[in-house]
């Protein structure tokens, strides 16, 4: 096929994320990808500014990762995990173990985000059946959250506001609170965790565990909120025997500032799920990891196996390139670039606010959000920016930028200006 054929087979016959095949939105074929830069077929190159869904935090085609995944290659590409182990995985279950809190000393791999999710919400749910209290059946979770699209998962989605709503009495009715609603720089307040102490108290019988996002909730609504927040939730879980399940598929591994997020309230979840960022953007492979006091009382009633096992979980190719993503991440100077792209997301995406179409402008770590009033429309907005020579993809009321780790400052400037021309065009015409 040629370049125009490939995209007509494409539009009439694949499925892209979130996408209609009657009206689908645009697409670009990659040719192959650098550094930073994405090469479309047609010669354009692309600054990327969403690290491919938050996960090349390294780039593209490194060599330390592609050294990895070559040399693994040559042992063996996959092996089943019922029965059999490999050094990868032990290796890397050994790594997470010692970079997370203290308690957490049971790793389960998945094979994606949203199974990770769905494993976690089976430990809770068979912690408490294993010990005598399956009337625990409950999630209790905050709006505008966002933990995946299997059945488990998105019933821990805002089920108004998320993407999931035509699937509401279909999922598990579990119990929702209003967002988090104290910004960072924000005096703290007792009414900012009041609603969500009255539904876990009201509601603590059924409860088995509680699952947030910390401190930035992402595809739910790109929402920042303080540490202390964070800090009650654990607090009111720990005196009213809950289980916290915290998720940072999204803000694990520097995302946010600190190398987890939950780890700027200084706390310790009982279950955290990890994924996206821990290949580097090479794999997919996700980790669910547990406390002794859950790993083992799954087991309290002699019959407790935890009833999950993905086919491909802990495969050794995406094992291997894990570990070296781990590596390269600890051996290199990323907190403080992680602050440099902060502040210089702040600074540049400022100018926006100004705009009359934006509602808000917000950062934290390496992540830059623009919010507007109304929706973007995609089918404009994502080739304008490929126009400029970006790769920025927009999705409901937000603009942001998630970009890898290791983009220079010039490259960064290009992303934000970018930003803040799109959304002036946006602005002037919808005016």
């Amino acid at each position: 096929m040629n370049h125009n054929e490939l995209c007509q087979y494409d539009k009439q016959h694949i499925w892209h994320p979130y996408t209609s095949l009657l009206n689908p939105s645009p697409v670009f074929v990659v040719a192959s990808a650098q550094g930073v830069t994405l090469t479309l077929e047609t010669g354009e190159q692309l600054i990327d500014g969403m690290s491919s869904w938050w996960t090349c935090i390294h780039g593209y085609n490194h060599p330390v990762l592609n050294q990895a995944v070559t040399d693994q290659l040559q042992k063996m590409s996959h092996v089943m995990f019922g029965g059999l182990t490999h050094r990868p995985a032990v290796k890397l279950a050994k790594k997470l173990i010692d970079l997370t809190a203290d308690n957490l000393q049971h790793v389960f791999f998945a094979d994606s985000g949203s199974v990770a999710v769905e494993v976690s919400i089976k430990m809770a749910l068979q912690y408490w059946v294993a010990q005598g209290k399956p009337e625990k059946h409950k999630l209790l979770t905050v709006r505008n959250g966002y933990h995946g699209d299997t059945f488990g998962a998105m019933s821990v989605c805002d089920p108004v506001n998320g993407m999931h709503e035509m699937f509401t009495h279909r999922l598990a009715e579990n119990i929702f609170v209003e967002a988090p609603n104290c910004k960072p720089e924000e005096d703290w307040k007792a009414e900012m965790i009041a609603s969500f102490e009255q539904a876990l108290i009201e509601n603590k019988q059924q409860i088995a565990a509680v699952i947030l996002e910390p401190i930035v909730q992402n595809a739910g609504g790109m929402r920042i909120y303080c540490a202390e927040y964070l800090r009650q939730v654990s607090q009111l879980c720990k005196q009213h025997n809950i289980l916290l399940i915290l998720d940072e598929i999204a803000t694990g591994f520097g995302r946010t500032g600190s190398f987890f997020a939950y780890q700027q309230a200084d706390i310790e979840p009982d279950i955290l799920v990890l994924g996206k960022t821990l290949t580097g953007g090479y794999m997919t492979l996700a980790a669910t990891l547990a406390s002794t006091q859950v790993a083992k009382g799954i087991s309290a009633d002699k019959q407790g196996v935890l009833m999950h096992g993905p086919t491909f979980m802990a495969n050794p190719l995406a094992c291997s390139v894990a570990n070296a993503s781990i590596d390269l991440l600890l051996q290199s100077n990323w907190q403080q670039k992680i602050a440099s792209i902060e502040q210089q997301l702040k600074t540049e995406l400022a100018p926006c606010a100004d705009l009359n179409m934006v509602k808000d402008v917000r950062c934290k770590g390496a992540i830059g959000i623009v919010e507007l009033h109304h929706p973007v429309d995609i089918f404009w907005m994502q080739p304008r920016f490929v126009e400029l020579g970006v790769w920025i993809r927009p999705f409901n009321k937000l603009v942001y930028l998630m970009p890898p780790y290791i983009i220079s400052k010039q490259e960064l400037h290009k992303l934000t200006q970018a930003v803040y021309q799109v959304v002036k065009e946006f602005s002037d015409n919808i005016a």
